[in-house]
C-alpha cells in the first residue's frame, strides 16, 4: 500500500472512531446492543433483570399500600360508628325514657346504611372488602340493607322482647347475623360460599422473591383481628347486628324494663367487641404497611445500586466521550488535509 493509500485508510479508521463518539455522545451509552459491549454483556443483562424484578415488586407493593391506606380509613370510620353506638347512644339507652328511642332509632338505621356502603369501599374500580371477586360488591344490596332479610330476622327478634327471653332474643338475633345462608345474609354469595370465597386466602402482595404479605380483609369476617366477648366472630356482623337491633328498639320493648336493660347491655357488649376488633385489625394493617414500607425502600435502595453498577457498564463519561471525540475530529481534519496535499504533490516536489 503506498502513501497515500496509507493515508486514506488511517482517515477511514478514525472516521469510524469519530462515528461512534458522536452516537456515544447523542445516546449516553456505550453501544447500541448489549451484543457490542461484550464481555460486559452477560453481567449488564444479569443487572438488567434484577433491576426490573425489583421495579415490579415496588410497583406491586405502591399498589398494596395504595389499597391499605383506603381500607385504614374505612376501618376507622367502621370503629367510630361501633365506639359512637358503645359510648354514647347505647349507653342512654333507658327504659324510662322510650321518646328517646325515637332518635335512637333514627340513628341506628343511618348508621347501619353506612355500614353498608362502607364495606363496598372501591378503589381503581375494586371492591376492596369484595376478596377476590373485585368486580362485584361484597354487599350486594346495601342501599336496601333495612329492609333486607337480616333486618327482618333481627326486627322481629327484638320486636318479641319480653322482660324473661332477653338471652333468647340476643342468642337469636346473633345466629341471624351468623347465617351465611344465601338470602338470609346480606353479604355476596361469593364471600359466604365455604367453597369460593369464604375458604379463599387474604389478598396479598408479593414483597420479595418468595414472600407474600397478606393485607386483604373480606367484609364477611375478620382478617388478623379476633372478635372476643358478645360477637358473631365478625366484627362487621357485629355492627350490623347491633345496628338493627337498636333500630328495632321502641316504646313496646321499653315496657318490658326489665328485658330492655338486659338486652341493652348485650348490645353494648356487642358494640364494644366490634370496636376492639376493628382495633386489633387497624393495628395489624398497620403492621402489614410497615412491613410492606420497609421492603419497598430496601428494593428502591437496591435497584439504585444496581442501576449505578449497570451505567459504568452501558454509559459514557460525557466529558471525557466528549474531549476524545473533539481530538479525533481534529485528527480527522489533519488526515483529510494531509491527503489533500499528498494528492497534488507532483514527482518533482516530491523529488526535491
Amino acid at each position: 500500500m503506498d502513501a497515500l493509500g496509507r493515508l486514506n485508510a488511517d482517515s477511514a479508521l478514525i472516521r469510524t472512531r469519530v462515528e461512534t463518539l458522536s452516537r456515544q455522545v447523542a445516546s449516553g451509552r456505550r453501544a447500541e446492543v448489549m451484543g457490542d459491549i461484550a464481555p460486559d454483556a452477560p453481567r449488564a443483562i444479569n443487572l438488567s433483570n434484577d433491576i426490573s424484578r425489583r421495579e415490579t415488586y415496588t410497583t406491586a407493593i405502591d399498589q398494596a399500600l395504595g389499597r391499605t391506606g383506603v381500607v385504614q380509613a374505612t376501618l376507622q370510620r367502621l370503629k367510630d360508628i361501633a365506639t359512637e353506638f358503645r359510648s354514647n347512644v347505647a349507653m342512654r339507652l333507658d327504659a324510662a325514657n322510650p321518646a328517646a328511642l325515637a332518635t335512637v332509632q333514627a340513628r341506628a338505621r343511618s348508621a347501619a346504611l353506612e355500614v353498608g356502603t362502607l364495606l363496598n369501599t372501591r378503589l381503581n374500580g375494586e371492591y376492596l372488602f369484595g376478596g377476590s371477586d373485585l368486580s362485584k360488591p361484597p354487599v350486594p344490596d346495601a342501599g336496601n340493607l333495612l329492609t333486607s332479610p337480616l333486618a327482618m330476622a333481627i326486627g322481629g327478634q327484638i320486636a318479641g322482647l319480653t322482660d324473661g327471653n332477653a338471652a333468647a332474643v340476643a342468642a337469636a338475633t346473633r345466629a341471624a347475623a351468623q347465617d351465611q345462608t344465601p338470602g338470609a345474609s346480606p353479604f355476596s354469595a361469593f364471600l359466604e360460599d365455604p367453597a369460593a370465597g369464604g375458604a379463599e386466602p387474604r389478598r396479598a402482595a408479593p414483597a420479595a422473591d418468595g414472600l407474600l404479605v397478606a393485607y386483604g380483609i373480606a367484609a364477611n369476617r375478620n382478617g388478623t383481628a379476633s372478635s372476643q366477648g358478645e360477637t358473631t366472630g365478625s366484627w362487621a356482623r357485629d355492627l350490623l347486628r347491633g345496628l338493627l337491633s337498636l333500630a328495632g328498639l321502641g316504646p313496646a320493648q321499653a315496657a318490658q324494663p326489665l328485658g330492655f336493660e338486659a338486652l341493652a347491655g348485650t348490645l353494648r357488649a356487642g358494640m364494644e367487641s366490634a370496636e376492639n376488633a376493628l382495633s386489633e385489625e387497624m393495628g395489624a394493617l398497620g403492621s402489614v404497611e410497615q412491613q410492606l414500607g420497609a421492603a419497598r425502600t430496601r428494593h428502591r435502595g437496591i435497584a439504585d445500586t444496581l442501576r449505578s453498577q449497570l451505567s459504568d457498564i452501558t454509559d459514557v463519561d460525557l466529558a471525557s466521550t466528549l474531549t476524545r471525540l473533539q481530538a479525533m475530529r481534529n485528527a480527522l481534519e489533519a488526515s483529510y488535509r494531509m491527503t489533500s496535499s499528498m494528492g497534488s504533490l507532483t514527482l518533482s516536489q516530491f523529488l526535491r
